[in-house]
């Protein structure tokens, strides 16, 4: 029984300390969640209306009667010459003489629109700043595939370390009269506001 104990510390210390950081994000965001209409925010934006050259249209245009990206020239020249990076994989428009290309991203938002007759774009970014970077990155918003996992790791992680605290609590109410009592009143406390504020 004393390795079954030492086994459960083992796991509630390493469990805690690899979900140190992200308990203390998730904990903090949640508060700026919960009072994100109390906290001023000024977001900026960027807009840039172009016209991309006709060479690059055309090499562009003869790759492909329904594109699905743009060339590596359109990119290299919305780089070079108005500094608009676009991510290596993304999921376009194309309604057969217009390119939409959405631009999600935690924190921001942002598209570009490109008339495949004119040559002509339109690009927007707005940046709402470092706040809304970690609010999103709470709720999971525009953040990748990478991050949904490590979100549902270090969930598991948190649930090993609530699960193994509840069995050294337990292990140890013999000693602490008041783990019991300080255990029931966790429980409570969020059911008693559910059931009386909760609509």
């Amino acid at each position: 029984m004393g390795f079954s104990l030492g086994t459960v510390r083992q796991w509630h210390w390493i469990s805690a300390s690899v979900c140190m950081v992200g308990m203390l994000l998730f904990a903090v965001t949640g508060i700026t969640l919960n009072h994100a209409a109390d906290i001023p925010a000024q977001p900026t934006f960027n807009s840039v209306e172009e016209q991309v050259p006709d060479v690059i249209m055309k090499q562009w245009l003869s790759a492909s009667e329904q594109p699905q990206k743009l060339s590596v020239e359109i990119e290299d020249w919305l780089y070079s010459n108005h500094q608009i990076v676009l991510p290596s994989h993304y999921s376009s428009e194309w309604d057969g003489t217009e390119f939409y290309l959405p631009l999600p991203r935690p924190g921001g938002d942002a598209w570009l629109a490109l008339d495949a007759e004119t040559g002509e774009f339109v690009y927007e970014d707005t940046d709402r700043g470092w706040l809304a970077y970690f609010n999103d990155l709470h709720k999971g918003r525009d953040s990748g595939t990478v991050w949904r996992w490590f979100i549902d790791i270090f969930a598991g992680g948190c649930i090993i370390f609530s699960g193994t605290g509840l069995i050294l609590l337990w292990r140890q109410s013999s000693h602490r009269q008041s783990t019991a009592p300080l255990a029931a009143l966790g429980v409570l406390i969020p059911l008693v506001l559910m059931l009386l504020f909760i609509h």
